[in-house]
């Protein structure tokens, strides 16, 4: 007896077709022949910028922003403090992510900062990290310092930004 072959009930999917009709899609209208002068980037802004890079680095977080004053610099380690997070400072001679010994993927040099003393912990004053500051300025005044926010429970660094360059940066 020969063996019977069962046609299957399941269904089969039609082979791609390639992209659907731009038919559905809506048609740009031309107002007449003389708008090709206006351009727009689509949006209601009318101009953008593009941001020189030669000779303007920029570092982290409110590097674009003019320096700090103490007020602000005070009420940015405020709200670090008010999030729970420890705050901790850094210096570097550098100040920036750089690569020059190595051209291997994930290698950068200048990503590590020295820590100035431990982390804050039970910190709860925004003066007592100004004060800090300030001795860290005394013993390295030709590096960048930074105030990093630590998250203790998450273990992660949350906040980070420079509040000194030397000079001539």
């Amino acid at each position: 007896m020969a063996p019977t072959v069962m046609a299957s009930s399941a269904t089969s999917v039609a082979p791609f077709q390639g992209l659907k009709s731009t038919a559905g899609l809506p048609v740009s209208r031309r107002l007449s022949r003389s708008g090709f002068g206006k351009v727009s980037n689509g949006g209601r802004i009318k101009c953008m910028q593009v941001w020189p890079i030669e000779g303007n680095k920029k570092f982290e977080t409110l590097s674009y922003l003019p320096p700090l004053s103490t007020e602000d610099l005070l009420k940015q380690i405020e709200y670090l403090i008010r999030s729970k997070w420890v705050p901790c400072l850094e210096f570097s001679t550098v100040g920036f992510v750089y690569r020059e010994n190595a051209s291997s993927p994930g290698y950068y040099d200048g990503r590590y900062w020295t820590m100035w003393k431990l982390p804050m912990f039970g910190c709860t004053d925004a003066t007592q990290v100004l004060k800090e500051l300030e001795e860290v300025k005394a013993a390295y005044p030709n590096c960048f310092i930074r105030v990093i926010g630590f998250d203790n429970v998450r273990q992660v660094q949350c906040i980070s930004f420079i509040v000194s360059k030397p000079d001539g940066n």
